[in-house]
């Protein structure tokens, strides 16, 4: 009870720094809604009561994060019928899809005004054209994201790979983000298919939950069951300090998750060696927490072992390398969620948003994530993935 309460103490000590994030939240995410009424809804030739209600409409979808944290205290855990997670899903979905064809479209129009020298009437058809687009890509997309994602098998050479370890099989899980929209039967589905790999190990690189102990003490059950001969190994995401790191830490520990925060386990076969190495999140400072520490996660490591290291976020690929890691595996990114957003995405995380980079010696797996953050769920052309590395020695 002592820690909990420190832990709820830090929690409040650290409200401003969550109060500034969800601002922020708020006023991106309402930019595209404002962009969809004054360019698409206004110029239409409705009567102004219909543009008036479809306007409300637009505007209460547009809120969908302000609406979570109504239902739950966090923008990061809507607490609604998973039904009318995945109704806002869709319809925040189609207003971003719209906003972007409504962009392009108002571009297209510049142009040929441009190139003809007159004004250029775009028809009410050729709007309701892209609503109804934007609306299908958003279906197609929310289905994308909510299913329960197939096998994706890579191989990757190591370097001084003991021939023992040669065909070792690793299961990366990222970013299950276990929430309303990934509940207890979602998880279970996606356990038995993670059980059902043949992987000798199980790795899952963060962001396991949107919500508090107690809002998913149900949903994450299923991870329980989690098998492979060589156990299952995981580090915390940036959304595990979002919801008392300290309780979740405790709870997936009970649930047979054996946590690697800043440290290392030694694998064996026979009198081969392999080094598993995990480090905390970039936003744990934020919150008084014990940052990334690669020092520390090597510490009493043997040596002349090949280490794969275990970090949530990619950013930090060049330094692992330059401490000579073999492999890092990551995920946080969702692989940009949407083919060419992932242009937009990558500055932040050092260039590396999806799939296999090599850095300086080392490979690195940006995974595309297996499930994704709750308040933005769709996928258009980066699936989802359970992706199973098989290892093999570098020439």
């Amino acid at each position: 009870m002592a820690a909990d309460r420190a832990v709820g103490a830090r929690t409040r000590v650290h409200a401003p720094y969550f109060r500034r994030r969800t601002t922020i939240f708020h006023l991106i995410f309402a930019a595209p809604c404002l962009l969809v009424v004054a360019r698409w809804l206004w110029p239409l030739a409705l009567p102004f009561w219909a543009k008036g209600g479809i306007a409300v409409l637009l505007l209460v979808a547009s809120q969908y994060h302000f609406w979570s944290r109504l239902s739950s205290g966090s923008v990061f855990a809507p607490e609604f019928p998973r039904t009318v997670v995945i109704l806002f899903n869709w319809a925040f979905g189609a207003i971003v899809l719209l906003a972007v064809l409504q962009l392009l479209l108002d571009l297209g129009t510049l142009v040929t005004m441009l190139v003809r020298w007159q004004s250029v009437h775009v028809p009410d058809g050729v709007r309701f054209a892209i609503a109804g687009l934007a609306a299908l890509l958003a279906a197609i997309g929310v289905g994308n994201a909510i299913r329960v994602p197939p096998l994706n098998d890579i191989e990757i050479a190591i370097r001084d790979l003991p021939p023992q370890f040669d065909g070792y099989r690793i299961l990366q899980l990222t970013d299950l983000h276990i929430s309303r929209l990934f509940p207890e039967r979602w998880a279970r589905q996606m356990v038995d298919r993670a059980n059902g790999s043949g992987a000798d190990l199980i790795v899952v690189t963060g962001d396991f939950i949107d919500g508090s102990v107690a809002m998913r003490r149900r949903d994450v059950e299923p991870l329980r069951d989690l098998r492979a001969p060589d156990g299952v190994y995981a580090i915390p995401g940036n959304h595990e300090y979002f919801f008392d790191y300290a309780a979740w830490m405790r709870h997936l520990a009970g649930l047979g998750i054996r946590m690697l925060p800043n440290a290392h386990t030694v694998l064996t076969r026979d009198d081969a060696r392999l080094v598993i190495a995990g480090v905390t999140d970039l936003s744990a400072p934020g919150v008084g927490q014990a940052g990334p520490d690669l020092s520390a996660a090597l510490a009493g490591s043997p040596r002349d072992v090949p280490v794969i290291l275990l970090d949530h976020q990619p950013k930090n690929a060049r330094r692992a390398a330059a401490r000579g890691i073999a492999l890092q595996l990551s995920g946080h990114t969702h692989g940009g969620m949407i083919a060419g957003l992932d242009k937009l995405v990558a500055p932040a995380n050092g260039g590396f948003v999806s799939g296999r980079y090599e850095v300086a010696g080392m490979t690195l797996y940006v995974s595309n994530g297996t499930a994704l953050w709750p308040g933005f769920a769709l996928r258009l052309g980066r699936p989802s993935e359970l992706t199973r590395i098989t290892l093999r020695p570098a020439p």
